[in-house]
């Protein structure tokens, strides 16, 4: 990130970090709504801190190095800089919409990017609460854009300004936005859906920025009155607030059906099927909840 990025990125997730938590905090403790707890909010503090040590060390020697390798490669682009920009939003918000469709639908993935989810609150700070590990690898997802022609750094400067406004929609103050809004974009709505463990809810509306994706490819669903939204995991974690079992609980959970006498193709689709798959039927992915749910309903 060049020294105007830099600028740029901290004018705008400044009022995150400075601004709205502590106005959110002050107004639903006023209000009596515990949208914060302090034991909820130490954790996802905590996760943040850990998830950027991570991300800090390996943007430069994986993230970058990697996105300049095929950079060497790439097309010539030669754009006007409104459209170069309004283009890096667009494609790279899709690749982050297919990391979390396959971070939510691979059992491996999923171990890293659970701890976003396993909070039972839902406010700005839940944001914060990072897949930890995700830094490892989510720069692959990016090759792509650097073999297309844009520039590392500028997707590296694009991707965390649209963090930012993944962290604004954490809230639950905003109901429903004006309908085309809605249409177009993530919304708070959209997102307390992503965020909820309700059954018609699980593995909902993916994107970061644009709302697009998940219409195009049916992974939206509508916040629906009738539907509350219950915060947080399917499976209660036994000890939330350890700092290394919230980091590992479901890597023991995947070891113990791996340490499992089955062939070693059953095996391996323990880690990459979904999240609840099991070879004798005896968990249950989110689509065989939702099947089981839609007919229970009918």
């Amino acid at each position: 990130m060049n020294e105007l990025q830099q600028r740029i990125f901290t004018l705008f997730s400044i009022p995150v970090y400075a601004v709205f938590i502590p106005l959110e905090i002050i107004i639903s403790n006023f209000q009596h709504r515990r949208f914060y707890t302090l034991k909820e909010s130490a954790m996802n503090v905590y996760l943040n801190l850990l998830n950027a040590g991570i991300d800090m060390l390996l943007r430069l020697v994986i993230g970058l190095s990697i996105l300049y390798f095929f950079y060497q490669y790439r097309l010539p682009l030669h754009l006007h800089p409104v459209v170069y920009w309004g283009l890096l939003l667009i494609a790279e918000d899709f690749l982050f919409w297919v990391e979390h469709f396959v971070d939510h639908h691979s059992r491996i993935f999923w171990a890293v990017h659970v701890t976003h989810h396993s909070s039972p609150e839902y406010n700005l700070s839940t944001g914060f609460r990072s897949s930890v590990f995700m830094p490892v690898y989510k720069y692959l997802y990016f090759i792509p854009l650097a073999l297309t022609g844009f520039h590392p750094a500028d997707i590296v400067f694009m991707y965390s300004i649209t963090q930012v406004y993944g962290i604004l929609v954490h809230t639950q103050y905003i109901q429903k936005m004006p309908r085309w809004i809605e249409y177009i974009f993530v919304t708070p709505s959209h997102h307390r859906v992503h965020h909820a463990s309700n059954v018609p809810y699980l593995d909902k509306n993916m994107g970061m920025v644009f709302i697009i994706w998940d219409r195009i490819f049916g992974t939206f669903a509508k916040e629906l009155p009738e539907e509350k939204p219950h915060y947080g995991i399917t499976k209660p974690i036994a000890k939330p607030f350890h700092p290394v079992h919230i980091l590992t609980h479901e890597w023991k959970d995947l070891a113990k059906d791996l340490k499992r006498p089955l062939p070693l193709g059953t095996k391996l689709r323990y880690l990459i099927m979904p999240p609840g798959w099991s070879h004798d039927g005896s968990t249950k992915t989110s689509k065989e909840l939702q099947r089981a749910y839609g007919k229970s309903e009918s």
